[in-house]
């Protein structure tokens, strides 16, 4: 009988041993890596980039602020994704509707009628029909509500009509208005057809009566009146008021006081303002809001940080009402001091002096005012930290509350309907970018004239229309590209924030009567959006240079 080998036995036991807690030591590390990504995940900010990149951004600049290139800016209308209530979503008008209205015309009028028929008449109901007919095969960008009666334009051919209308591209539901003058011809069959469309905003007839109105109305005290008081009726920007003081004392308020992001840049505000507004959500507080914005330097045309602007100028106000809880400081400090001055019981306000102390700890606070102070050395007193950390699951950014300003949009509106909405658009990124041989070495020679000029023919058909949103401060910088497309840039359109304008008249209006300077992030802002509906759209990074948008090596 063969004896066993007594070295052999216990060496495969131990093999084996050694083997079963190699993988059993490898096991609890993955579950244990696995439990560490659970739960230090956050789902991305409905934003440009997620959250805690955004916040390695701040803290990582010099100044803890976006560095600003007059890059492409987004807006929660950007962004939206919910639909608006029933009350306020309108149906387009379709072709469908048009044929049931030819129906009903077809069957209510006399066989002799149509054969009296031989001058225009702006009042028939058909003729209405034949510009609504026009304008869907013509603008097919374009949803069209609200058509008001046709009237006389300045011969016996012509008719004027207005309507209202939203691009498609749009998501908000917002609604702008275009009248413009046809010529129209009437056919054996006694239907009306267009012969010749008028441009933009040329139906003048039909023009709405111009409202004139006092500064009270606009949440404006002030006496000077040194412009019409004209206004959009459609913008209702007005300052809500608290009522009675009883209705001041039953609120319930989150009140943050002035911190380092006051004259940051305004991605910068956005991400801290939305904090605010997010952790007054969470706590069902109406959130205390200055309406009186600091302009980065890198926006204004002085070099220089400038004070006293207008939230209003900038973005929706009407729109943030409408989806937020929110009290203008001034209105909310005032009844503030009213209620203490008149009762002997104090109203209950909670101090909190540090970012520290997070949102769910003020969860079940009854005070009536919870008061956020910002008084720590910069970056501990930017309001964005407060939603940093454990507060990032469970406060919620309200991008959706934000949108661009109605006045700004308008002026898109007019840029876009200028060039009958059919128009390509590229954005040439140069400025401070195309300085920095370091960072995009490139940059500068690939959006240069001559190169512009060799790409864009292969991306963009001759003589189309063709707007260029840019932050190149030299107007006949693209003066070569006029020969081969209809170059349209932003200060080719001045009138429309001149001193005749409407935005002129309407943002004076906000500024007691003192014109408000058209500056370098309304000139963004409203590039942007024409940008957008541009048909067909180049990008400096990733179509013009093949430099990365951030610098070298970061593509």
């Amino acid at each position: 009988m063969k004896e066993s080998n007594p070295v052999t036995e216990p060496i495969g036991q131990n093999l084996i041993k050694i083997i079963s807690n190699l993988c059993f030591s490898v096991f609890v590390f993955s579950v244990l890596i696995f439990t560490v990504i659970a739960i230090t995940y956050q789902p991305p900010d409905p934003w440009l980039e997620s959250a805690p990149a955004l916040t390695k951004l701040f803290t990582e600049s010099e100044n803890a602020t976006f560095q600003n290139d007059n890059s492409i800016i987004k807006t929660g209308e950007d962004l939206q994704s919910v639909l608006p209530p029933a009350a306020v979503r309108a149906i387009p008008i379709t072709e469908a509707v048009i044929e049931k209205k030819e129906e009903q015309i077809a069957n209510s009028t006399p066989p002799s009628a149509c054969r009296e028929l031989n001058l225009v008449n702006c009042s028939d109901p058909r003729v209405l029909i034949a510009v609504e007919k026009f304008n869907l095969k013509a603008f097919k960008s374009i949803a069209f509500f609200e058509y008001q009666t046709p009237v006389n334009g300045s011969k016996p051919n012509e008719c004027d009509v207005a309507w209202k209308f939203r691009n498609k591209k749009e998501k908000s539901w917002r609604k702008y208005r275009d009248f413009r003058r046809f010529k129209l011809s009437i056919g054996d069959d006694c239907t009306y057809k267009v012969v010749h469309p008028g441009g933009w905003h040329s139906g003048i007839n039909a023009r709405r009566p111009r409202n004139k109105v006092n500064a009270t109305r606009s949440g404006v005290t002030g006496k000077a009146k040194v412009v019409p008081q004209v206004r959009d009726d459609e913008i209702n920007d007005t300052i809500p008021s608290l009522g009675s003081e009883m209705n001041f004392r039953k609120g319930r308020y989150l009140y943050y006081s002035r911190g380092g992001d006051y004259c940051k840049g305004m991605n910068h505000y956005l991400w801290s303002f939305l904090c605010g507004l997010g952790e007054a959500m969470y706590l069902n507080r109406t959130f205390v809001m200055d309406l009186s914005l600091c302009l980065s330097a890198s926006y204004s045309s002085s070099g220089k940080d400038e004070e006293g602007k207008d939230f209003r100028y900038y973005f929706d106000f009407e729109h943030l009402k409408e989806v937020a809880s929110i009290v203008e400081e001034g209105e909310f400090l005032g009844d503030w001091k009213k209620w203490d001055k008149s009762h002997r019981r104090k109203v209950p306000v909670k101090k909190v002096v540090s970012h520290k102390v997070t949102p769910m700890q003020l969860k079940k606070d009854k005070s009536t005012i919870i008061w956020r102070q910002f008084d720590a050395p910069e970056p501990e007193n930017y309001w964005y930290r407060v939603c940093e950390g454990q507060a990032a699951k469970y406060i919620q950014r309200p991008w959706h509350a934000v949108w661009k300003s109605k006045r700004l949009m308008n002026i898109v509106s007019a840029i876009s309907g200028w060039m009958d909405w059919d128009f390509d658009a590229v954005h040439v990124i140069r400025g401070e970018k195309a300085q920095n041989k370091e960072l995009w070495p490139h940059l500068d020679s690939d959006t240069s004239p001559d190169a512009l000029l060799t790409k864009l023919q292969g991306m963009i058909q001759p003589w189309r229309n063709f707007y260029i949103a840019t932050n190149e401060p030299f107007y006949n910088y693209f003066d070569k590209l006029r020969s081969n497309y209809k170059v349209h840039l932003l200060d080719d359109y001045k009138e429309l924030w001149g001193n005749t304008s409407e935005w002129y008249n309407e943002t004076s209006l906000l500024n007691n009567g003192k014109p408000v300077e058209f500056d370098g992030y309304m000139r963004v802002a409203v590039d942007t959006e024409v940008f957008y509906r541009g048909k067909i759209r180049v990008e400096t990074f990733y179509n013009l240079t093949s430099d990365c948008k951030d610098g070298v090596n970061t593509c």
